[in-house]
């Protein structure tokens, strides 16, 4: 049986995610990380996915289980379950490996495992993610912290969720007018 492409690229165990970034970098390679919900992937995902792969050799995605999405974006996220968003992802060119995250404290707050673990050289992160006191944090354990700005303006899931969900509501009140 020939196993798809995207599996070839979750590694779920941060020990393995260690020894393996550990012999790339031997190699000399560049390991950049990178983490988000990445729920109902869109245009400015893919940008920002693909600028952060131009930071180093190699992109592992940190994707956020559901449980700590539904802690710091409510009961109603995410849209797509984290198999099928860790699917997508590794289906990008510009994704070389997906891990699932899932250390966040009751609030939803991260508690940087993946990188306290496999120490990447580049962290990209979204300017409006992080506080000061979580990007001090970051640095400690990355050679370097870039900082984007979103990629798409005005696109964001929850931007679009809204936008679906106030369009059917407005047909709704439409259809239930007419009678």
């Amino acid at each position: 049986m020939k196993i798809p492409k995207h599996q070839n690229k979750l590694v779920e165990d941060y020990d393995k995610l260690l020894r393996l970034t550990n012999a790339l970098k031997e190699l000399g390679n560049k390991i950049v990380v990178t983490i988000g919900s990445w729920d109902m992937l869109h245009i400015g995902h893919l940008r920002y996915l693909i600028n952060a792969r131009g930071r180093g050799d190699i992109l592992i995605v940190g994707v956020d289980s559901d449980r700590a999405i539904k802690l710091y974006k409510g009961p109603l996220r995410p849209v797509v379950p984290q198999e099928e968003r860790a699917e997508m992802l590794g289906y990008q060119s510009c994704v070389d490996y997906v891990t699932y995250l899932d250390d966040v404290d009751d609030k939803g707050a991260w508690q940087y495992a993946l990188i306290e673990k496999i120490k990447p050289d580049v962290f990209v992160a979204v300017e409006d993610s992080y506080g000061e006191d979580q990007r001090s944090r970051i640095r400690e354990c990355c050679a370097e912290l870039v900082v984007l700005p979103r990629q798409a303006e005005n696109t964001s899931t929850s931007r679009m969720i809204q936008k679906a969900v106030k369009g059917h509501l407005e047909q709704m009140m439409l259809l239930v007018d007419a009678r």
